[in-house]
C-alpha cells in the first residue's frame, strides 16, 4: 500500500484505521495475518486471507474509497498448491 496525500496528512489516524480495517476484514470472514509499516516503495505490506476473491475485492474497494491508501494486491499460492499445478503440466518428452 501507498499513503495518498490524504492518509500522510491524516498519519496520526492511521494506527486507529488499521485497527478499523482489521475489524472489517474479521466482519467479513477474513483475517489479517501481518502488517508491516515499510521503507521504500511501499508505506504498509498487509497480508491477509479471504475466503473468497469477491471478499477480498470488495474489502480492497472499501480500503481505496477512504482515500488514504492506494493498493497492489497480490494473490499468493502455497508451496503445494505450486506442486499440484505443476504436476498438471503436460510432459516435456
Amino acid at each position: 500500500m501507498n499513503l495518498t496525500e490524504q492518509g500522510i496528512k491524516d498519519i496520526k489516524n492511521a494506527p486507529k484505521r488499521f485497527e478499523e480495517a482489521i475489524q472489517t476484514i474479521n466482519k467479513m470472514g477474513g483475517k489479517m495475518t501481518a502488517f508491516f509499516t515499510t521503507m521504500g516503495k511501499y508505506d504498509y505490506v498487509a497480508i491477509g486471507e479471504a475466503p473468497n476473491d469477491e471478499v477480498a475485492m470488495t474489502f480492497l474497494l472499501g480500503l481505496a474509497a477512504q482515500g488514504n491508501v492506494r493498493t497492489t494486491t497480490l494473490k499468493a499460492f502455497s508451496k503445494d498448491e505450486l506442486a499440484k499445478f505443476v504436476s498438471k503440466l503436460p510432459s516435456n518428452k
